[in-house]
Order: structure tokens, then C-alpha cells, then sequence
């Protein structure tokens, strides 16, 4: 044990000697090892004595009646111990949802969606359950499909739901029509007579999938006390909790969640998927069952990013000032509403970009279709407004003739910018800076196989190991794009969180222990927590515990809310925690020293000591025979919910920025892309961990060069069926697709936030696509108004 100073002896603070492990160091990530040598537990990989599978019978159809059920086969398989389907439910709750309860627990009278589940089955053995399932009658009668605006709103168009009564159905055109969102601001119309050009276009964004590697899983075990406990990976613990107990007929207290290992999210965790159907089929049978989806399945289970198609005005003066800007935003939520509603008001309140423009005419809306569910993922609806919004302001610039980049510099935001909604920006906005920042950066070589000889790797050519191209017609092309995120839940949500701190004496030295229901998906909100805590507590010890239900609600993993919202609350308790801590010392050594009275006092090193740096006392004497053990809430500023009619109101907390230039070398007469580097410059007000913050940047500029250039779900539009629900059909960049992305960190303090700091995970997946799809035109001068980009688009074949 490390020699300590006696009790209540002033000593001066040597230098160097703040605790090591705080924030601002790249301290490594406690769960980051067992990760890359396999040794993580997943939530697939639990196991419990006597458990039993589950699986879930989905549909084959997209839309239709159910005209019956037969399981009695299923029930007579050896090895079957329940089958469940609408009519077994336990309680008249049989819907659930995020905002409003429209999905069934278990589909009933019709199906909306391909894949819907329609019953679940548990075995002794995951096979069979899945033969099981397979034998399940289920008569269906087709119903003509919706899968698009055109559908969905004509005249006597079939309802994906009938008689509404959600919060948003009284206010919408028609029934179809998730939610709506205008942004009017000024007079676009007369606005627009003051353009010397305006541009306009038409845009498609594909339906992009979360992809985690982790499949949807989890494990429920039967209580003695009649509840459940139920082991699972999500987002948002609480949030299922409050979806979950209805269902079952069980007081939430009754329902213990605790958060099993997640292989990543991305928004796809959400929404529920096998939660309540795995605590019906535990309680149904006595015995722990466990449900793992397969990745086809997975491709069902949860939601997806919305596709979109978006409509664009822009007009700008001759020298180079944009004057209005008129869009319309139709986004396809699917079958069930999930997250549609909020990912409008984004898609709305973000459609204008990181530019001033006055005068705006703004429509943003989500459908009800037969298509499946979408939701929640990283961007939330910022990110296909943003692709649209940096494709029109190349088309201005090059109308213009001027450079691109500083044509968005001439019209960037900053702060004290009034935005479209009447928020007016109140923190650091550097959008000219970080345009200014990838611009300047060395270019990489261009064609490098040209001057490498024998050594030329096949892998920096278009087409990579497939081995098509050898540089013939080979074109490199540049593109920029900038993009604005908001941070944090929006629209006058209550968005808080909930940290419980204890510091108490272990073995002679003082102990942190932090406690959240903070869901850890891989972003590193654990080792962040630990940070803080050695920050404001002064220790070397801190122990996270894990998350689950015992403690208040942390909110979602998403939104790019947790460090700024969870590490506030810890922050928060711990700097109460603090002032107990020295509270107890002024009680013990008060008299010893008069700076415990008059001094402002630090908790460093294990030690108590003055902002002089004047050492008072080890906190282990402080703490010995005491402990303190606090739990505290935590919220950020109030939002404002938009005005249905205007869009006015201060929806957003908080915004952040990034800005990308994609490098590309395209061969032109195969239609393959090779993305050469990918440079990104974002403001994170403050690097709390800066490798983690390097990652989560790297990570978020990954995903979004997968939209670009070959990830999408392919939607048969007849039939409404997934056409490719595999990682064979569905691509997702490797390490072989991804580039060098070469960040650029600046750390302008937002004053509102804890630290300063901003959220960061999103703004990177934004600008990234767009700067993709710009250094594509580059090269080829096509005009590419769609994600991905495949090779016939760049042929013509």
C-alpha cells in the first residue's frame, strides 16, 4: 500500500501529481481487449441451465389477412414446450411503441410488412424451434400493397392503419401520413425574384441498414416472485421497460432488465424485437428461454433508415449569397411508426444545412406503407437532407462559376446565426473553418500504381482483388460537402439522466463506484464515465457498475446524447458527492488547518488539497469508517417542440459540424469506385478521450461512405418484400473498401455543455456520403441524384 500522509498535515502538491486517467487522456477502454481477442461475452452468448429457445414465425407477405393459425403439428414436435400466438397474450396491452403504441406484439387480423412476427415457438434446441415454427399453418388472403406517395395518398388508397388516434393524426392530410412538419420562415416566392440563378433537383436516398455485427438476442428467466428478469442488448433500457410490463400484466418493478454485451446498434436497438417475446415464453413455461436471431432475420427484426426522396430549390445572387430555399421531404416509415415522427422534425429542422438563408418554404413528412418498418439510425434524418442540400450547392457553385468550397464558406453559419426554425446558434459554429481545414490538406498522390512498378498493389485500383482494372480509364475525382447535427433528444422531450455515485475506503484506498442504466453499444460512454469520475473525484480506483434497471433512467444511446447527458449526470452526482467528501473532512481536520474554512478545495490524487495546491488530507482518513452514496438526475436545457404550422420554436439543444473531402479514382468504362481518402475536420468542443473521439469520427465517415457507393435494401415495389436480407446481397465496407481518413480535431468549448464538449458520433456519417457522391461527379461529370451509386449509373448500362 502506497505511503500516505498523516492525518491533517498540510504538505505542498508536487508537480505532476493530478490523478492520472482523466479527462482529456486517451486512456484505454476497459472492455476494448476482450473485444479484439473474442473473449467479450455477447449477448448471444449467454447461457443458462435447463433454457429454452426460442423462435419467431415471421410472414411471408407484405400485406394481408389472416384468415387462420393451425399449430397443432407445431405443438405435437417432441422437444416443443409452447407455442404463442395474438389469442395467447396475457393482457388486453397487445401493442407497444417509442412514441405511440401501433406495432402488435404478435401480428393480428392482418399482416403490414414483410416479416411481421406472427408467433413464437420454444424447444429444448434452437433447431427445433426453428422446425417447429416451420410447421405452422398460417392462411393468408393478399391485400393490394402501399410503397410510396403515389399509393399511399391516392384516392381510396388502402389504410396501413385504420381509425388513428395517435397524437399526430389529428393534424396530418391524410392517414398515411406519419407526421408532417413545416418550416416557413420569410417569403421564399418573393424571395426568389431576387436570385440572379436558381438550381433545383430532384434526389433518392436508399434504405440503409444498421448492420451491426451483433445479432438482436437475449435471455429471459422466470422469477420465483411471478416476474421476469431479463438479460438483453439495447439502447435504452427504461425505455423498454415501459413497453415491456404492460404487455405482460407486471408492475415495472417486477420486470429487472440488466444490459447484456451489444454488439453494436446505430439505432437499430431502439425499438424492441425478441424482448417481450422472449419474458412471454419464460413465463409461460417456467423455464429461462433464450432467443438469437440469424442474421436473415436479424434483417426483419429491427428498423432501418428511412429512404427518402427530396425535392430542392435553392437561388443565389450573382455574387454568391443564397436567397431562399424551398424542399420537400417525403421520408418511408414503413409499416409501424417507430421513431418516424421525431426523424421528420429533424429532417425538416436541418433540411437548410450549415448556410444563412432568410426566406424558407419547408415540407417534411413520413408515410405509413407496407414497406418495412424504419426508424432510428445514426444521422436520424439529418443525413439524407444533408446529402440533397450539398448536392444543390455544387450545382450553385458551378452555375456561379465559382470554387465550391468557398462558395459554402460565403454562406456558412456561425455563431448567432438565426436559423430557419428562430433558434438562433449560441455556441461555436466554425463551418468555414473546418471547409477550410480539409481544403487545405496535401492531396495523396494521384494514380499510385502508375510509379510502383512490380510493387503495385491490385488493392489501390477500382475493382480492388476482383482484379478488373488495371487503370485504364481510371479518372480521379475531389468533393467536399459540411453537414449541421443536432445533439440530444429534441423538441421539448424531457431528455435527463440518472448517475449514482458512492466513494467509500477498499483495502486502504478510496473507491469510485458509478452506476448508470447508460447502454454501452461500443461508443465508450464506460470508459468516459470512469474519466469523469477520476476528474472530479480525485481517485485512481473507479469501478462502473453494470447497467440495468435498478438504477433511473440514462435515456438512449443515441442522439449523440450520452456523454453530454449521462457524463453530465455523472458529473454532476460526483460533484456532490465532492462536497460531502469534504464536508466530512471540515468535520474530522477542520481545526488542524483554517484552509479547510476559507480555501476552495480540490479532490486530486487522493488527496484533499487547495487550489494552491496545499495538501489537507488523504482521503482515505477522510473516508474511513464512512461512505457516501448518492443518486442524482441530470437534465440539459429545455427544448421547444416545433409549431406545427411554422416551425418555429427552439427545438434543438445543441449542434455540432463536420466537414469531409472524398478523393476518388472512378474507372469510368467499368463503373468501379475506389474512394483514395476520406479527410474529415469536426468540432468536438471539448476531446474528454481523444482516441475514442478519433474512432467514433473514423466509424461515423465508414458508415456513410457505405451509403454512397453499396449499401442498400432493395424493396421489391410489387410485392413490398425484401429482396436481399443477407450480408451476401446487402454490402457493408470492409477494410478494404475504407480509405485513409486523416481527422482534423478542433476544440471550441460550448459553454452550455459539460466541459464543453459536443456530441460528436453523428456529424461524420452526414457529410461523408455527400463528399463521396461530389468527388463521383468530379470524375465523371454525371449527375448522380441518388445513394448508392452502382456501376450501371456510372455506365449507363
Amino acid at each position: 500500500m502506497a505511503k500516505r500522509t498523516p492525518a491533517g498535515t498540510p504538505t505542498d502538491v508536487t508537480q505532476g501529481s493530478r490523478t492520472k486517467g482523466g479527462i482529456g487522456e486517451s486512456t484505454l477502454r476497459p472492455d476494448g481487449t476482450l473485444k479484439v481477442t473474442g473473449e467479450f461475452a455477447y449477448s448471444s452468448d449467454m447461457w443458462h441451465e435447463d433454457m429454452l429457445w426460442g423462435h419467431t414465425l415471421r410472414s411471408t407477405v407484405a400485406h394481408a389477412e389472416i384468415r387462420s393459425i393451425d399449430t397443432a403439428e407445431a405443438l405435437a414436435t417432441p422437444g416443443v414446450h409452447a407455442i404463442l400466438t395474438y389469442d395467447d397474450l396475457p393482457t388486453e396491452v397487445k401493442r407497444y411503441g417509442l412514441e405511440f403504441q401501433d406495432t402488435p406484439v404478435l401480428a393480428h387480423g392482418k399482416v403490414r410488412h414483410h416479416g411481421e412476427p406472427v408467433a413464437i415457438v420454444a424447444a429444448d434446441h434452437p433447431e427445433t424451434a426453428r422446425r417447429a415454427a416451420a410447421k405452422i399453418r398460417v392462411d393468408y388472403a393478399d391485400l393490394p400493397v402501399v410503397t410510396d406517395e403515389a399509393s399511399a395518398t391516392a384516392e381510396g388508397a388502402p389504410l396501413v392503419h385504420e381509425n388513428r388516434d395517435d397524437h399526430h393524426a389529428g393534424h396530418v392530410p391524410h392517414p398515411n401520413i406519419v407526421h408532417r412538419q413545416p418550416i416557413v420562415r420569410g417569403v421564399a416566392a418573393e424571395a426568389a425574384k431576387r436570385a440572379d440563378v436558381i438550381v433545383s433537383g430532384e434526389y433518392v436516398f436508399g434504405m440503409q441498414d444498421q448492420a451491426f455485427l451483433g445479432p438482436e438476442s437475449g435471455l429471459a428467466v422466470p422469477g420465483e416472485d411471478g416476474g421476469v428478469d431479463l438479460y438483453v442488448a439495447t439502447q435504452w433500457l427504461h425505455s423498454d421497460l415501459r413497453q415491456i410490463a404492460p404487455v405482460l400484466g407486471l408492475p415495472e418493478d417486477k420486470v429487472r432488465m440488466t444490459l447484456s454485451g451489444v454488439g453494436g446498434a446505430f439505432g437499430g436497438r431502439e425499438d424492441l424485437s425478441m424482448q417481450i417475446h422472449a419474458c412471454l415464453l419464460a413465463l409461460r413455461t417456467g423455464k429461462p428461454v433464450k432467443i438469437v436471431y440469424n442474421r436473415f432475420e436479424s434483417f426483419f427484426g429491427h428498423v432501418h433508415r428511412h429512404p427518402a426522396k427530396l425535392w430542392y430549390e435553392h437561388g443565389a445572387t450573382k455574387d454568391g449569397k443564397l436567397t431562399h430555399l424551398k424542399c420537400r421531404i417525403v421520408l418511408d416509415g414503413g409499416a409501424y411508426a417507430s421513431a418516424s415522427p421525431a426523424v421528420v422534425g429533424n429532417a425538416s429542422s436541418l433540411s437548410v444545412g450549415p448556410y444563412v438563408v432568410e426566406d424558407v418554404d419547408i415540407e417534411a413528412l413520413a408515410l405509413y406503407t407496407n414497406n418495412p418498418p424504419c426508424g432510428a439510425m445514426r444521422g436520424f434524418g439529418a443525413v439524407q437532407a444533408c446529402f440533397a442540400y450539398e448536392a444543390q450547392m455544387d450545382k450553385l457553385a458551378a452555375k456561379l462559376g465559382l470554387d465550391p468550397v468557398e462558395f459554402r464558406r460565403l454562406n456558412a453559419m456561425e455563431q448567432g446565426t438565426l436559423l430557419p426554425t428562430g433558434q438562433r446558434v449560441d455556441s461555436p459554429a466554425p463551418v468555414a473553418e473546418l471547409l477550410r481545414r480539409v481544403k487545405a490538406r496535401p492531396l495523396p498522390p494521384e494514380q499510385q500504381w502508375l510509379t510502383a512498378g512490380e510493387a503495385a498493389d491490385v488493392r489501390a485500383l477500382p475493382g480492388g482483388l476482383s482484379n478488373t482494372t488495371h487503370g485504364e480509364g481510371v479518372v480521379r475525382g475531389v468533393g467536399y460537402a459540411v453537414g449541421i447535427k443536432n445533439v440530444g433528444f429534441s423538441e421539448g422531450f424531457d431528455d435527463y439522466s440518472t448517475a449514482r455515485v458512492r466513494m467509500e475506503v477498499v483495502g486502504g484506498e478510496p473507491v469510485a463506484t458509478v452506476h448508470t442504466a447508460m447502454a454501452e453499444v461500443g461508443q465508450g460512454g464506460v470508459t468516459v464515465h470512469a474519466q469523469i469520475a477520476r476528474t472530479e473525484l480525485g481517485v485512481a480506483q473507479v469501478t462502473i457498475q453494470p447497467a440495468d434497471t435498478r438504477v433511473g433512467s440514462a435515456g438512449s444511446t443515441s442522439a449523440s446524447r450520452q456523454t453530454y447527458v449521462t457524463g453530465g449526470a455523472v458529473k454532476n452526482t460526483c460533484e456532490h458527492v465532492r462536497e460531502r467528501v469534504l464536508e466530512i473532512g471540515r468535520a474530522k481536520f477542520g481545526t488542524y488547518h483554517p484552509a479547510w474554512a476559507t480555501a476552495e478545495l480540490l479532490l486530486e490524487s487522493g488527496k484533499v488539497v487547495t487550489d494552491g495546491g496545499e495538501v489537507l488530507a488523504d482521503l482515505a482518513d477522510v473516508l474511513e469508517g464512512e461512505s457516501v452514496d448518492l443518486e442524482l438526475e441530470w437534465r440539459h436545457r429545455p427544448t421547444q417542440a416545433f409549431d406545427l404550422r411554422t416551425g418555429q420554436g427552439n427545438g434543438h439543444v445543441q449542434y455540432s459540424f463536420a466537414a469531409h473531402r472524398a478523393v476518388v479514382e472512378v474507372d469510368t468504362e467499368l463503373g468501379l469506385v475506389k474512394v483514395i481518402e476520406l479527410a474529415v475536420a469536426q468540432d468536438v468542443g471539448k476531446a474528454l478521450n481523444p482516441l475514442s473521439v478519433l474512432g467514433q469520427i473514423q466509424g461515423g465517415t465508414t458508415q456513410g461512405l457505405g451509403v454512397a457507393v453499396m449499401e442498400e435494401i432493395i424493396v421489391d415495389p410489387k410485392t413490398a418484400k425484401v429482396r436481399n436480407p443477407s450480408f451476401t446481397d446487402y454490402l457493408i465496407p470492409t477494410i478494404l473498401d475504407t480509405p485513409t481518413i486523416p481527422v482534423d480535431v478542433l476544440e471550441l468549448a460550448d459553454e452550455n455543455a459539460p466541459y464543453g464538449l459536443r456530441g460528436i458520433g453523428e456529424a461524420p456519417t452526414l457529410s461523408s456520403t455527400p463528399a463521396v457522391l461530389a468527388a463521383i461527379r468530379n470524375a465523371t461529370g454525371l449527375e448522380l441524384n441518388r445513394t448508392p451509386v452502382r456501376p450501371e449509373h456510372l455506365t449507363g448500362t
